[in-house]
């Protein structure tokens, strides 16, 4: 099943032949692969949401899999079987391969390219044969799982307008989320948050006030680290939270199911966060600060200055602002982080950026983390400081339910 979802509006910029580079062992098959999925669903344009949700299915599959073999964690309710010594790697290997074939088909040549890679560095046999067909079983199993899923349903979001009235002709991202069907949750509006503020109220004026000055596009308010902060997380592509988390997946002392496990929990965290964020979105359908600064005589609040001709140092998503899009995922993200080093000392977290030239920024805390996400989404002129923390706040719910679902190994 194709994730028919349409490409991002900014186009990230790929090393020529980056897909077909050999497949070098960095971390372990897990980490190697994940690096490898990110790199081909950029190279596939899918929108941020479509390519979390292959990765979701990529990643459980993969954690299916790994554990069929290694017999690490207690089965699931339908357990997959592997003969004793199948390769746990080629498992890996077969699982990518399959769920990527199936969910992002334009990329199949760099898909194979990857796999026969990762097969020649396993020796022939059954070990290897035994591997390969669990893993594709695992991937089966996951896809038919998900068979029906929303995400594929072409999107149908419904301008607010009169007839004859013109308005802006971008199509929207993410309007079918609040029908998808979450992996962790019960339903779309679980973790739905009150309203955004009032628009005659102080907090409103505070949030118009502060975005108006520090998210502009001339930046003339804006230091020289927060322009980099913000033009870091312009990006809004799966691959900047991936690299966290394989930064913590290399960390001293762990093992390949374990990884796959910890991926398994990331991707449908993340999945999920964005079900809830797009169904808040959808729901409440408040304004982006370009539309509320240009409006602001409007909005019934004396302390709200009008600039007609105001505009944000990025460009503004094409969804409803209300909540954080970027901000639920950090803090979904940071919650089942904090869970599996719970009693470990935390690595350094670290990933780069494609919209801040292959930057890299670092942190030694999960708050700073989720605080610099949050900010950097103000300094891009795109959310109001309200909406950043009620975002933050609905990830840690959703990744506690992740943390519960996948409880971490205990030494």
């Amino acid at each position: 099943m194709p994730v028919s979802i349409r490409p991002a509006r900014i186009a990230l910029v790929l090393v020529a032949g980056i897909l077909l580079v050999p497949f070098l062992a960095k971390g372990d098959s897990v980490t190697d692969w994940n690096q490898k999925a990110c790199d081909i669903i950029v190279a596939a344009k899918l929108s941020a949401p479509g390519a979390v949700v292959v990765l979701a299915l990529t990643q459980t599959a993969v954690y299916e899999a790994a554990n069929a073999v290694t017999k690490r964690y207690p089965s699931t309710a339908s357990p997959l079987t592997a003969p004793k010594g199948a390769s746990v790697d080629a498992a890996i290997a077969a699982a990518n391969r399959a769920v990527l074939t199936k969910t992002v088909p334009s990329q199949q040549a760099a898909i194979e390219s990857a796999y026969q890679a990762a097969l020649a560095s396993i020796p022939e046999g059954k070990a290897k044969s035994d591997g390969i067909a669990v893993g594709e079983k695992a991937a089966l199993a996951v896809l038919a799982l998900r068979s029906n899923d929303a995400a594929s349903k072409p999107e149908s979001y419904r301008p607010v307008t009169s007839p004859g009235v013109y308005v802006t002709t971008v199509s929207t991202v993410g309007s079918q989320w609040p029908e998808r069907k979450p992996w962790l949750m019960t339903r779309p509006d679980q973790f739905r948050p009150g309203p955004p503020p009032a628009l005659t109220s102080e907090l409103w004026a505070r949030d118009y006030n502060e975005i108006k000055s520090i998210g502009d596009k001339s930046g003339a308010h804006r230091t020289a680290e927060q322009t980099a902060i913000a033009r870091f997380w312009e990006t809004t592509q799966p691959p900047i939270y991936q690299g966290i988390v394989r930064s913590a997946a290399q960390a001293d002392g762990r093992e390949v199911t374990q990884n796959a496990r910890l991926f398994a929990s990331v991707g449908q965290a993340l999945d999920d966060s964005y079900i809830a964020v797009f169904d808040a979105k959808y729901f409440y359908n408040f304004w982006r600060p370009v539309t509320a600064i240009r409006n602001g005589d409007k909005d019934g609040n004396d302390a709200t200055e009008r600039d007609a001709s105001w505009l944000p140092f990025v460009d503004t998503p094409m969804h409803p602002e209300y909540p954080c899009a970027h901000c639920i995922l950090s803090g979904a993200l940071a919650t089942v982080l904090e869970a599996e080093f719970r009693g470990r000392a935390l690595p350094t977290l670290s990933t780069t950026s494609s919209t801040a030239d292959g930057a890299t920024r670092s942190w030694s805390k999960l708050e700073d983390f989720t605080q610099e996400v949050a900010n950097a989404r103000i300094y891009d002129g795109v959310h109001y400081r309200n909406s950043t923390e009620v975002g933050t706040s609905m990830g840690k719910k959703v990744g506690a339910l992740a943390v519960a679902k996948y409880p971490p190994a205990t030494r």
